[in-house]
């Protein structure tokens, strides 16, 4: 299910990220900078979830310090450096994550 816009509640439900990681990340990334609507609320785009799920994937399951991730992010590894399998996979994570979460709040309304 595809949005234009997310809120942090749901960047944070997607990728099981806590809302107060997201931001003390956007302090060291420079690459996630979500926009803010007229509320000041945080607004995140397709592109910052990848990115999240990019970082998470280096710092919590390969283990980089944030320091580590961020010098890969800035020398310029892209997803195109990286094996296709892992590319299909963060994609693929993250949309399996918006389904579950849509049937799980389905199943709540029953």
């Amino acid at each position: 299910m595809k949005k234009l816009y997310y809120s942090i509640g749901e960047v944070s439900d997607i990728t099981a990220i806590e809302p107060h990681v997201l931001r003390y990340w956007e302090t060291i990334f420079d690459d996630l900078s979500p926009r803010k609507n007229k509320a000041g609320n945080r607004t995140y785009r397709e592109e910052d979830l990848t990115f999240i799920l990019r970082l998470k994937d280096l710092i919590q399951k390969k283990k980089y310090s944030t320091a580590g991730a961020k010098k890969i992010v800035e020398d310029g590894e892209t997803e195109m450096d990286l094996p296709g399998d892992e590319i299909l996979s963060v994609h693929i994570k993250k949309d399996l994550r918006e389904v579950n979460l849509f049937l799980n709040k389905l199943l709540e309304k029953l």
